[in-house]
């Protein structure tokens, strides 16, 4: 493969993994004029983002196994049409029940884009090279929280936040084109593929049963709560209780993805030096002081403006260089059954999402408490889970030594 041919698929994928958080990021500034035009709280508003990570939940388990039977485009190519169709709807939207409610719509149609490119990345790219990937993935990813905000804030400003959602549609639109012509389809059809619930669920079985999967997809996907209890909770946060214009919010949000996306890259440097699994335990452990640090902080009022920050902006960098290299863990025993084992890491991820965004609309205060809390007991349970399930990787390559960890 030729280097601008290498560049040329990371940027389609890296796109297709953006489409989710497009979505959900370039709505956050508009937060106060979605509740004040449809006559509810922020907080009731802030339940239509868990019921996009709901259905990004759903969503994964069902084009899981439609793209290993059908190959990655075809079920690509409807979920976009859904993701589409439900844009419309949530500008049409005129009560917060409709919008909580075709946020689900919308999310389904969207995740097909993030279950195919990590398929794909499996799919085109040598094991070796799946961290590397991935990394550079985030680096596209990261036009989400960069540029997103920033421009929901001054959509909302100029044309009502009904606009956003036009916007999000016409961007659905040009990469269902950009699939057709120049996204290649990696994976032939599998007829032998069964899509009884029987053989499905059997599938399933087979990649979460596996050491290296359950124990780096549940670590990392615990650890990337961190990351959904910042997105659900900084609107509460900063518009609210430290009082920035939507605009201010949006610089500020696409301040703070500088570390996320920053490290992310510094991440493809490290994999030169150390093994995925190195840095991945660094990293966690770094993230359980943070998280602690933040809420004893958030509990006795010691940050300020600056102080929350300082503290969200040094979690982010930690998930920044956990989440490349527990998804490439994640991946790498699995080649037939890539596409389930992209459904169930995107499930888990997204699950824990909602229910993380969730707690944030549920316990909201007049403090930071909520998200830090989140972040600090997510990371622990993370380090724990981490720790055990290594154990038993290496009790597993002890008993049976043709059986390789996958580590990079």
């Amino acid at each position: 493969m030729t280097k601008r041919r290498y560049l040329f698929l990371v940027l389609i994928l890296g796109t297709l993994t953006a489409l989710s958080p497009f979505s959900i990021d370039m709505y956050l500034p508009a937060f106060q004029d979605i509740a004040k035009s449809l006559h509810t709280t922020t907080s009731r508003v802030d339940q239509s983002l868990a019921s996009f990570f709901i259905g990004l939940a759903v969503g994964q388990l069902i084009y899981g196994p439609l793209m290993d039977r059908f190959g990655r485009k075809r079920p690509l190519y409807f979920g976009l049409s859904v993701y589409i169709m439900a844009s419309a709807g949530c500008f049409l939207s005129s009560s917060v029940e409709m919008l909580i409610a075709i946020r689900v719509l919308q999310a389904i149609g969207s995740c097909a884009a993030g279950v195919a490119s990590i398929a794909m990345v499996r799919d085109l790219f040598p094991v070796k090279d799946n961290a590397k990937v991935f990394a550079l993935l985030f680096l596209v990813l990261g036009a989400s929280p960069l540029l997103a905000p920033t421009a929901g804030s001054y959509l909302a400003d100029a044309l009502g936040w009904q606009s956003v959602f036009v916007v999000l549609l016409g961007i659905g639109v040009l990469i269902f084109l950009a699939v057709i012509f120049t996204l290649p389809e990696s994976y032939k059809p599998d007829p032998d593929y069964s899509l009884k619930p029987g053989p499905i669920l059997n599938n399933f079985l087979q990649v979460i049963r596996n050491p290296q999967f359950y124990t780096y997809a549940i670590a990392g996907s615990v650890a990337f709560c961190g990351l959904f209890a910042y997105v659900a909770g900084s609107p509460l946060v900063f518009m609210d209780i430290f009082d920035l214009s939507k605009k201010e919010y949006g610089w500020v949000f696409a301040g703070l993805s500088v570390g996320f996306i920053g490290s992310s890259q510094i991440n493809s440097l490290l994999i030169k030096y150390f093994k995925s699994e190195q840095i991945v335990k660094v990293a966690l452990t770094a993230q359980v002081i943070i998280g602690i640090l933040f809420l004893t902080g958030a509990i006795n009022g010691w940050y300020g403006l600056a102080g929350t920050l300082v503290m969200i902006f040094m979690v982010l960098c930690c998930v920044g260089l956990i989440n490349p290299n527990t998804a490439a863990l994640s991946m790498a025993p699995f080649a037939k059954n890539a596409g389930v084992a992209s459904a169930l890491l995107g499930t888990m991820q997204l699950g824990l999402g909602a229910a993380a965004s969730f707690g944030i609309s549920i316990f909201s205060s007049r403090s930071a408490m909520p998200m830090a809390a989140i972040m600090a007991v997510s990371s622990a349970i993370a380090l724990c889970v981490l720790l055990t399930g290594r154990r038993n990787i290496v009790q597993r390559v002890e008993a049976n030594p043709s059986v390789r960890a996958g580590g990079h």
